[in-house]
């Protein structure tokens, strides 16, 4: 098995509802770093698994429609609570979207 991993981060505002979220139930801000890995059982006629840059720039530009927002906002996360685990779904859709494009 062999696996890339690129990385990149966003800075976003949220908040939560929910009594479980205690005090995060206010605005906040929060920093992620953004780890996304591909994995390959055999690595191409090029011998990689993923062109990096090319993955860099998409997942940037997924990241860029998150980052410096506050997510309260986004009509697409209307009605979810943003966690962490929410938030990786979502990049992670995304990346498999513009990777399928």
């Amino acid at each position: 098995m062999f696996k890339v991993t690129i990385r990149d981060h966003i800075m976003i505002a949220h908040s939560f509802t929910g009594e479980v979220f205690g005090p995060a139930q206010q605005m906040h801000g929060a920093t992620f770093v953004v780890d996304a890995s591909f994995a390959s059982t055999e690595l191409d006629e090029h011998g990689i698994v993923v062109d990096i840059g090319l993955a860099s720039a998409r997942l940037h530009t997924v990241l860029a429609d998150l980052n410096y927002r506050n997510l309260d906002d986004d009509p697409a996360l209307a009605g979810q609570n943003t966690t962490t685990e929410v938030l990786a779904k979502v990049i992670a859709d995304r990346l498999a979207d513009s990777a399928k494009a």
